[in-house]
């Protein structure tokens, strides 16, 4: 079984995907960047903030699903510039501050709306 999971509380996908699909006990998001969903508009500021809001997006799509941030047991995580790590990182520790998810990171040319960060999760319903 597949569902599509939509919320209003993320930014709407811009092209032909789904903010995440439900399927066979697992949740599995697109990737998220820093996108304010009230404004559709990339948020302003370093790659700190940026984490920050793409990681309240992601945990939107969970809870939209019926899952959560403390579910994910898998990230990865795609920076402009691997010299952002640990201020990307940092911000990420206060979200998954316990029994934290498997998660790659790797540097990349190019993001989205040339953004500094992108993050997508797998998560359990």
């Amino acid at each position: 079984m597949r569902e599509v999971v939509s919320t209003k509380d993320a930014p709407q996908a811009i092209g032909p995907y789904s903010q995440a699909i439900k399927a066979n006990g697992f949740v599995f998001t697109s990737g998220q960047i820093a996108i304010d969903p009230t404004t559709q508009q990339v948020v302003a500021g370093d790659v700190g903030a940026q984490t920050d809001r793409v990681l309240r997006n992601l945990s939107e799509i969970l809870e939209a699903a019926g899952s959560g941030l403390g579910k994910v047991v898998r990230s990865t995580v795609f920076l402009k510039n691997m010299s952002d790590f640990a201020a990307m990182n940092q911000v990420y520790g206060q979200y998954f501050s316990s029994d934290p998810p498997a998660r790659s990171t790797v540097e990349v040319a190019r993001l989205p709306k040339d953004v500094l960060v992108e993050i997508d999760v797998i998560a359990i319903e």
